[in-house]
């Protein structure tokens, strides 16, 4: 199963105000504006919100250190070009941006954004202040698929849980772990559809998902959207695209580091492989345990969390195993949203824990992770 990835970091001065000049950026590489361009070995590409630029690897990979690789070296480019004049930033939102200091993507596709305007209205934190972590699995035949779609969705809730990067909004802190699914759950809510609680249905064969897909469709035709009748206009949690013959899963916060989204995927890729897992499969169920884990991060599912990891553990490649461990320090000590609400709660002020965010991802260095952690211990880990 090859994997791929696609990476949002906010765009920011050196005092971590967000800057909405992702179409400047973009030109001043390769001298004019467009939606997505060759840098090293990552395409940069232009997101609905200015202040945000997404970083994808050239090719996916079978290997995740080749994937790291890859988005890292992007990362790394990206400062040797601009490092005095911009700084970059995880997350799944950005802490303290107000909607005010964000614009929205005015070349290319604007038409796209005028139709959403109209139905949605994407003047909003669910539109414009959300970053995500897109995880792209291959599959070879249609009952592949079905099998990796049905396992991913089980597993949302608890990725949710380990991935919560997002506890404050306009510099406050909300008591959610994941404010960025609050608003993207209801950023489409006049079509439910599109979204659909996050958790998609289980499906017993493609035929179900095109079904669904068509009433998609069908609902948009009848608000003259017929322009969004696409297969990526689906927005819950995991999608599928025939286009490119992966499952893509989109619930998940960004990280704070390329090494912890490398994480993120080790340890979603070897669970897909374990046959038996302590998990439920009805989908209400599922949406109000995602609801619990938006509020509380890996706290609900504390117990779940360490029996899936020792499963993982189990069914990991030697690639994977070299990753696993900052999920099971996020197990332990939290989500990275819990223990950016911690460190808060002590501090009482962002800015530095901005800037460590920031080093994390110039150093690709996972934030309070350190190797002789006694937890790591557990396992005869490389």
């Amino acid at each position: 199963m090859t994997i791929g990835t696609e990476h949002e970091y906010s765009i920011n001065d050196h005092s971590f105000n967000p800057l909405p000049v992702s179409d400047r950026i973009i030109k001043s590489i390769s001298g004019r504006v467009e939606n997505e361009i060759l840098f090293g070995d990552v395409k940069l590409g232009k997101e609905l919100q200015k202040n945000v630029i997404e970083f994808i690897p050239r090719r996916p990979a079978h290997d995740l250190a080749e994937l790291e690789r890859q988005v890292y070296h992007g990362v790394q480019k990206f400062y040797s070009v601009f490092r005095d004049k911009y700084t970059l930033l995880g997350l799944g939102m950005h802490p303290t941006l107000t909607l005010d200091r964000t614009e929205v993507w005015d070349h290319d596709e604007g038409e796209y954004y005028e139709v959403y305007d109209r139905l949605f209205d994407i003047r909003q934190h669910g539109w414009l202040n959300i970053q995500a972590l897109q995880i792209n699995l291959s599959y070879a035949k249609e009952r592949d698929l079905i099998t990796i779609y049905n396992r991913a969705r089980s597993l949302l809730p608890y990725l949710v849980a380990v991935t919560a990067a997002s506890p404050m909004v306009e510099g406050r802190l909300t008591g959610a772990a994941d404010n960025r699914l609050i608003y993207y759950r209801k950023n489409q809510a006049a079509i439910p559809l599109i979204c659909g609680g996050i958790i998609p249905e289980k499906i017993r064969a493609i035929s179900d998902y095109h079904a669904m897909q068509e009433e998609i469709f069908s609902r948009l035709k009848k608000e003259g959207a017929g322009i969004l009748c696409e297969e990526w206009v689906n927005s819950g949690g995991i999608i599928i695209r025939f286009s490119r013959k992966c499952l893509e899963i989109k619930a998940l916060d960004e990280q704070e580091c390329v090494r912890s989204d490398m994480a993120v995927c080790a340890f979603t890729r070897a669970l897909l492989r374990c046959r038996t897992l302590p998990i439920i499969t009805e989908r209400e169920a599922l949406i109000d345990l995602l609801e619990e884990v938006i509020r509380g991060g890996t706290g609900p599912v504390h117990r779940t969390l360490n029996q899936m990891y020792e499963s993982a553990w189990q069914h990991a490649t030697e690639d994977e195993r070299m990753y696993l461990p900052i999920i099971r320090h996020r197990i332990v000590h939290g989500s990275l949203a819990e223990q950016m609400r911690d460190r808060y709660e002590r501090e009482g002020d962002i800015t530095p824990i901005m800037a460590d965010m920031a080093q994390c991802l110039q150093k690709n260095h996972p934030f309070g992770y350190r190797v002789d952690d006694p937890i790591n211990k557990t396992h005869n880990q490389p």
